[in-house]
C-alpha cells in the first residue's frame, strides 16, 4: 500500500484554491478576493484565507486553505474513533462556503481534506474526508437535477454505489435535528477514507474538489441576474438563520476548528453576512417559500426527476 504524500495533497488543495477563487472572481465585475496569511503559535502550522464582500454576485465568499499540526485530537474527533486518542496530527484541508446576493442563487458549501495521526511505534493512521452540499431559498428542478448530476460524474470512477452512499451520507450529515429539517438539497459527504490506499483515496478526494465548479457555476449564471424584491430577500435573510445553526451546533468542521485553538475569524468566515430569525414563522400555503419545503427540502433522487 502507497504510503501517504502530504506535499502532494498541499500542492492540489494550494491549486484547488486559487482555481475556485480565480473562477468565482469572473462571475464579478469589481469585487475580488482579499488574502490573509496567518500562523498559528509555534511550529503548529497556518493557512491562507480569502473571503470575497459586496460584490454584485456574492455577497460574501469565503475560500480557505489551512495546514495544521496538534500534540492531540480533539474530542470533535475521537468521539467515534476512540484509537486515534494521544496521537499527534496533521490536518491539510480546502473549505468554502459561498453566499450569494440573489436570493435566487443558492450558498454552497464544499471541503476536501487530508489527516494524518502518529504515535513512535504504531503505523500512522490517515484518512479523506469531504464532500459538496447545495442550500437553495427558492427551488429550481433543472438546479437541483445539474447538481447531483456531477456529484455523481465525481462518484462514478470509484465504484457503481459510491454515489449513491456519498448521497445518503450528505442527507444524514446536513440534517438539523432541532427543526427535523435538511439544511438544502444535499450532494456529497463522505469522511475516514482509507480503503483502497493512498492513490486511489487521494484521487477520490480530487474528483470531489475538482466537480464543485462544474456543479456550481452554471446555477449562479442561470439565475443571478433574475428579478427579485424585498420578499425574496427577506426569506433569503430568515432561511440563512438555519444554516447558522447548523454550523455552531452541529459542523464537525467548525467544531474542530474550535476545538484545536483555531483562527476564529477562519472558522466563522463561513456564516452570512446578513441573517434574521422570526418566531415561530411559517410560509404561507401554496406559496413558493413553502414549496422550498414540501419539495426541495425532502431528501429524493434527484437523478430520477428528468431524463
Amino acid at each position: 500500500m502507497s504510503a501517504p504524500n502530504i506535499q502532494a495533497v498541499k500542492a492540489y488543495l494550494f491549486a484547488l484554491q486559487d482555481t475556485i477563487c480565480l473562477s468565482l472572481e469572473t462571475l464579478e465585475e469589481d469585487a475580488k478576493f482579499v488574502e490573509d496569511l496567518w500562523q498559528r503559535g509555534g511550529d503548529t502550522g497556518g493557512g491562507r484565507t480569502r473571503v470575497m464582500e459586496n460584490g454584485q454576485t456574492f455577497e460574501q465568499a469565503g475560500v480557505n486553505f489551512s495546514h495544521v499540526r496538534g500534540g492531540s485530537l480533539p474530542a470533535s474527533a475521537t468521539q467515534h474513533r476512540p484509537e486515534l486518542a494521544g496521537r499527534d496530527f496533521e490536518a491539510l484541508g480546502v473549505s468554502l462556503v459561498i453566499h450569494p446576493r440573489n436570493p435566487f442563487v443558492p450558498t454552497s458549501h464544499a471541503n476536501v481534506r487530508f489527516f494524518i495521526a502518529e504515535k513512535a511505534g504504531e503505523e500512522p493512521i490517515w484518512w479523506f474526508g469531504g464532500g459538496f452540499d447545495l442550500t437553495p431559498y427558492y427551488g429550481f428542478e433543472d438546479d437541483a437535477v445539474h447538481w447531483h448530476q456531477q456529484a455523481k460524474k465525481a462518484c462514478d470512477p470509484f465504484g457503481e454505489t459510491v454515489y449513491d452512499e456519498y448521497k445518503k451520507w450528505c442527507d444524514d450529515y446536513f440534517f438539523i435535528k432541532h427543526r427535523n429539517e435538511p439544511r438544502g438539497i444535499g450532494g456529497l459527504f463522505f469522511d475516514d477514507l482509507n480503503e483502497g490506499g493512498f492513490e486511489r483515496c487521494f484521487e477520490l478526494m480530487k474528483s470531489v474538489g475538482n466537480h464543485y465548479l462544474p456543479a456550481y457555476i452554471p446555477i449562479v449564471e442561470r439565475r443571478k441576474s433574475l428579478p427579485f424584491a424585498q420578499k425574496e430577500k427577506d426569506f433569503q435573510c430568515y432561511r440563512r438563520g438555519r444554516y447558522v445553526e447548523f454550523n455552531l451546533v452541529y459542523d464537525r468542521g467548525t467544531l474542530f476548528g474550535l476545538q484545536t485553538g483555531g483562527r476564529t475569524e477562519s472558522i466563522l468566515m463561513s456564516l452570512p453576512p446578513n441573517v434574521t430569525w422570526r418566531y415561530n414563522w411559517q410560509p404561507a400555503a401554496g406559496s413558493e417559500e413553502s414549496r422550498l419545503y414540501d419539495v426541495f427540502l425532502q431528501p429524493k433522487n434527484w437523478l430520477n426527476q428528468k431524463d
